[in-house]
Formats: structure tokens, C-alpha cells, sequence
């Protein structure tokens, strides 16, 4: 567990999608823990369809291995839809969910009365043309008050590299060569409500299940929680750092995600752990997710954990890039929403590394 702070800000890196025979899974909640564990995660957020296991929170390990923060959301969908799409991350809410999953307004607004806080899961989730089986991306986009998106959901994007059942079997069993990043439907997506002047908080995650697949006599679990935990993960920035008590400690995780002050990490290209943006204004300084005032500009800094090339984007233009460099600064003297991207290269092509959330400058 990272516990040590420079900058007055503690990051605790953890994953908040994931299954168990609760729903669609594999692995219980223990079994997933140890795998959370092994991979050197803070914190895990266990997500069944439908339905809150509740009980079972706490933290997990030993004073020699150390310890995880196991905690339990929800992902919620109508399941007499068909197809099944809309799915809706639930997470922090007091009170069981489900029953509102009809009406996906109703239950964003459940969500937020119960304390919690929600974000669109896979919102351009695609079919695999080869296989028999309808996407589920978000498709009701008359809604509001949700708080996020889902941008990079490790197991709906890869089936953008399942075009054909060869370079599906290439890619399965090679899959660190083929991914490159999130969905860029879903960033452009992510783009355009930020363009709009929404406030729209990002995520990172697995959606592990642990599935088994079967070929004649051999079967084989393709993605498992472990490999998976050491992909794609959310890393939340707080003011205070955990205390060891786990009904404190889940406040801190889901206050950081609701606030967007986290940002996501592939880790297959280096560890991401140390990355930071905040900006500088007369009126005060801004983490991700904050918001400051304009005046007379606004200073943008970025500090990636290594050198990498590190893009600045607002309104979906890239507006200030450092190749191979550790380090970008930028003045801001126009209003709207500025996140950051780092690519570094690895196995012989540039990956998408780090994605933040956005920091909101006000006129």
C-alpha cells in the first residue's frame, strides 16, 4: 500500500469492476482479493450484476504481505432488455439499487440519493462480428446527473481486436502486442460532453470474470483477475490517507472517484504510480477534477513518472505536447475542460500510459 506523500496528496491504485459466481464471475471475493493482492493493488470494488454482496467488505492480507481494501458496488442493467445495454457502475450508495434498473434516469437518481455515485459502463461497448453476441454499450443519452464514464474498460475494448477469428486467437494469446489503448469512440465520446460544459468524471477498470474457455478437452482461463489486475486500474489522489479502518477508508475511495481527483493507468508500459497534473491560477491551485478561475491564465503542469511523450488536450485537440519528457507546463487563457495523456512505447509501438481527468477553467 502506497502511504507516503510529497505533495500532500496520498494515491492508492485499485481496480473498481469486476465479478464473481454472484453474477457472471469465476473467483469469490477472498480468492479475488489474493489475486488484487499479488498484483500490489490498494483497494478493489467488487461489482456483481444486480446484486450487493454485502458482509464481506474489509481488508484482506497480512501484516507481511500487506493489505487490500476489498469493497462491493454494483452493476446495474434491466435485465429484461433485450439487448441487455445501459449497464450503470454503482458505487457508494447505502441502500440496494436494483430494483430502479427499468429506468435508467430513476436509477441515476436512486444512486445519487442513496450517497453513491455512478458512471456508464463500456458506453461504446461493440459486437465481435464473428460471434453471435449483441453490444451493450449506453444507448439512453437523454439522461443526467450520472456521474462518469467508463472510458477504458480492459475487456470491452479488446473485442475492437476481434475482428476475425485468426487475429482473435493471435491476439488472445498475445495480448500486450495488440493493445494500444482505450476505444477512441469512447474518448471522443468523453471529448464531446466535455466540449458541452459537463463535469464527467473518468474510470478505469478490468471487468474480470475469470472465464474459462474450452477447445475440445483443454480449457483455459484467458484473462485472469491477475493478469488483468496488472492492466488497466484507477489511481485516486487524497488529502488523507487511509487509516487502516476499512468503513473510513471506502469514503476516501469513493469521494476521490466521484470528484474525478484519480486517473487511469495502463501498466504494462511501466508502472504509472507518481503521475500528477494541477493547475495554478490567482484564485488557487487545482488537482484533477477541481476547477479554477481564469484571470489572466491559468498554469497547466504535468509530471509523468518517466519520459514519455505527454499530450494536453482540450475540446478534443491536442494543444501542447513534450515528446520523451517527464515534464509539460502550459498557460491556459481559454475556458473548459483540459486532460492530459501520456504515450510511452512498449514492445516497439507507443501505448496510451496515463489518462487523466480533466481540471475545469472557468471564465
Amino acid at each position: 500500500m502506497t502511504d507516503t506523500s510529497t505533495d500532500g496528496l496520498y494515491e492508492y491504485a485499485g481496480n473498481l469492476h469486476m465479478h464473481t459466481p454472484y453474477s457472471d464471475g469465476e473467483a469469490y471475493h477472498a480468492q479475488i482479493a489474493e489475486a488484487a493482492l499479488q498484483c500490489g493493488l490498494d483497494f478493489i470494488v467488487v461489482t456483481d450484476h444486480n446484486v450487493r454482496v454485502r458482509g464481506i467488505e474489509g481488508y484482506c492480507g497480512d501484516d507481511q504481505r500487506g493489505y487490500v481494501l476489498l469493497l462491493t458496488g454494483e452493476e446495474v442493467h434491466d435485465q429484461t432488455r433485450l439487448p441487455q445495454v445501459n449497464h450503470f457502475l454503482a458505487y457508494g450508495a447505502d441502500h440496494e439499487v436494483a430494483q430502479c434498473a427499468a429506468d435508467p434516469q430513476t436509477l441515476i437518481d436512486a444512486v445519487n440519493a442513496a450517497g453513491g455515485s455512478g458512471f456508464l459502463a463500456h458506453p461504446t461497448d461493440t459486437i465481435i462480428p464473428w460471434v453471435d453476441e449483441p453490444p451493450i454499450p449506453w444507448v439512453d443519452w437523454q439522461v443526467e446527473r450520472y456521474t462518469g464514464l467508463e472510458i477504458w474498460n480492459y475487456m470491452s475494448a479488446f473485442k475492437e481486436l476481434l475482428p476475425n477469428p485468426l487475429t482473435s486467437v493471435i491476439n488472445v494469446m498475445r495480448p500486450d502486442d495488440a493493445v494500444i489503448g482505450p476505444p477512441p469512440a469512447t474518448i471522443a465520446l468523453w471529448d464531446k460532453l466535455l466540449s458541452a460544459g459537463q463535469h464527467v468524471a473518468a474510470i478505469g477498470n478490468s471487468d474480470a470474470h475469470g472465464t474459462a474457455y474450452q477447445v475440445g478437452p483443454l480449457s483455459k482461463v484467458v484473462f485472469p483477475y491477475e493478469f488483468l489486475f496488472r492492466c488497466v486500474n484507477t489511481h485516486i489522489l487524497s488529502a488523507q490517507p487511509f487509516s487502516g479502518e476499512w468503513a473510513f477508508d471506502q469514503q476516501i475511495v469513493y469521494r476521490a472517484i466521484k470528484a474525478g481527483q484519480a486517473f487511469i493507468g495502463y501498466e504494462k508500459p511501466g508502472n504509472t504510480r507518481g503521475f500528477r497534473y494541477e493547475a495554478h491560477s490567482i484564485t488557487g491551485l487545482a488537482t484533477m477534477g477541481g476547477t479554477v478561475q481564469i484571470g489572466s491564465g491559468v498554469t497547466l503542469m504535468v509530471r509523468a513518472p518517466a519520459a514519455a511523450t505527454i499530450k494536453l488536450i482540450h475540446r478534443g485537440s491536442v494543444i501542447a505536447e513534450a515528446p520523451y519528457s517527464d515534464t509539460l507546463t502550459f498557460t491556459a487563457q481559454q475556458p473548459g475542460a483540459y486532460r492530459v495523456e501520456v504515450w510511452r512505447r512498449y514492445r516497439g509501438r507507443a501505448r496510451c500510459w496515463i489518462l487523466s481527468n480533466p481540471i475545469y477553467v472557468e471564465g
